[in-house]
């Protein structure tokens, strides 16, 4: 597995797994039926941050793709924050620990002091799971905070560690 730098040629592979993935409405609150273009705006992730795909080596397919940059603007710069989608057929593969990996060790060598998740929806386990395996913590959360299609209003944790 690659991890890149996203390129023009890869946001026509990257589309369908945005909008599968805000779809389904599990994970993010992104509003659905966006066209191209704003999900080009809302995903690629412009300077000081990255925007970075995952794609097979042998094959060249799309895996993911992560973005990060900093959390807040001025007197909050120095935490960052990410933004992970993984491709339905990539799934449990290790793509999106991967794609963790790279952007904690990106940030930590921008020289960001801690990472923050604002919005990990509750009732995603796999992705729970997985920030607590690489040392984040729930710092809070706030409840009733996403309307998940399949178990209605749940809460979302705000997700914290240092680098």
């Amino acid at each position: 597995m690659l991890i890149r730098p996203i390129e023009d040629p890869d946001w026509p592979a990257f589309v369908p797994v945005f909008r599968g993935i805000v779809d389904d409405g599990e994970t993010y609150a992104y509003p659905d039926s966006l066209d191209d273009a704003a999900i080009r705006t809302l995903w690629d992730e412009p300077a000081p941050g990255v925007t970075v795909v995952a794609v097979d080596e042998a094959s060249g397919l799309l895996l993911g793709s992560a973005k990060s940059g900093p959390n807040r603007p001025g007197r909050g710069r120095h935490v960052a924050t990410a933004s992970f989608m993984v491709a339905p057929q990539a799934r449990g593969r290790g793509v999106g620990r991967t794609l963790a990996v790279w952007v904690l060790e990106w940030a930590a060598a921008q020289g960001y002091a801690a990472m923050q998740f604002n919005a990990v929806v509750e009732t995603n386990a796999g992705a729970v799971a997985l920030w607590r395996d690489l040392g984040f913590d729930v710092v809070g959360t706030v409840p009733e905070a996403f309307t998940s299609r399949r178990h209605g209003r749940v809460g979302l944790h705000v997700m914290h560690r240092f680098l």
